[in-house]
């Protein structure tokens, strides 16, 4: 079981996250940021559970709903808003698209593909090296229940059991692939499909962000012992649209409620006052200083420089 120490850094990553994205829809609405944004509400169990089992030289490739295993990861809070602000505060520096191309390679995160499930093949490839340069680096690849549909999930597994890799799939099982269900799209469990490429396969409650990093850990810990790679099925939730804006009209009045009693911040907030890990006066004053910090870093990206013409011939190398 997580000890204390972790249980706090957990909310306290997960607050974070949640005020992060607040602001940054504050930013929308202000028309300083896109409107495109996929929010993360619901997936921080999940994303910074099996983020913090992670070391900083340990690399990612994060999804594409909200932005909690890249905090968790380590990445600015400032830089993550210089990147969909578009300005040079950005790790991009004014070159990416938001959360699609967010890369902080001194902490591991490699990006993502610009295509859903595309990282699952690249995430292959960072444990391929890790294994041939012979560190003890773990990759760690996040997507949802749409994207482990696709045929590069199959080919990345393939690998990954084949070869034994570092490499661990973190399936975000929302019951969504936008507006289709997992019921109309899947045949069986996702978990279930570990064993076919000769790897374990672990299921875990995403509400519960402190079981999810224990079923990382082993995960972790397996991949660093050279046991090759491990597919994790987290059941998650979304508390909002698929994007900024969805009308949800697919969703059930049933659904949405059920959802609502199941947000894992809210869960780790009374599971550690119950567990006597910190009171309530404690707990609402690191989420004071949270909303402080987040606050400080949405105003100070604002000034960043946008790009201009004269960089539309850097960084081509082809």
């Amino acid at each position: 079981m997580t000890d204390r120490d972790t249980r706090i850094a957990i909310y306290r990553t997960m607050y974070t996250a949640q005020a992060w994205e607040l602001a940054l829809m504050r930013l929308i609405d202000e028309g300083l940021a896109p409107p495109s944004y996929h929010p993360g509400r619901g997936s921080e169990g999940a994303q910074v559970g099996a983020t913090l089992a992670l070391r900083k030289s340990d690399y990612l490739l994060y999804d594409h709903r909200g932005m909690s295993h890249i905090i968790a990861k380590g990445t600015s809070l400032k830089s993550l808003f210089g990147d969909f602000l578009g300005n040079s505060y950005g790790t991009t520096r004014g070159l990416g698209a938001g959360i699609v191309h967010v890369a902080d390679p001194e902490n591991g995160v490699l990006g993502q593909s610009g295509t859903l499930g595309g990282s699952q093949l690249i995430a292959a490839g960072a444990a391929l090296s890790s294994k041939i340069r012979k560190t003890d680096q773990v990759t760690m690849c996040f997507f949802g229940d749409g994207a482990a549909n696709r045929g590069t999930f199959h080919e990345a597994a393939n690998a990954a059991g084949a070869w034994k890799l570092p490499l661990i799939f973190v399936i975000q099982n929302n019951g969504w692939a936008v507006s289709t269900s997992t019921e109309q799209a899947t045949g069986g469990r996702y978990v279930d499909r570990a064993n076919g490429y000769g790897f374990v396969g672990e299921w875990v409650d995403g509400a519960d962000a402190f079981a999810v990093y224990d079923v990382a850990q082993r995960a972790v810990e397996r991949a660093r012992n050279g046991e090759g790679a491990t597919l994790i099925e987290v059941k998650t939730i979304r508390l909002t649209g698929h994007y900024a804006g969805d009308p949800q009209a697919y969703r059930t009045a049933d659904d949405k409620k059920l959802a609502a009693t199941q947000d894992p911040i809210i869960l780790a907030r009374a599971k550690l006052i119950d567990l006597g890990d910190l009171d309530e006066e404690f707990v609402t004053e690191l989420e004071s200083q949270v909303r402080a910090a987040v606050d400080t870093a949405a105003d100070e990206a604002k000034p960043g420089i946008q790009p201009t013409s004269a960089r539309l011939d850097q960084y081509i190398y082809a």
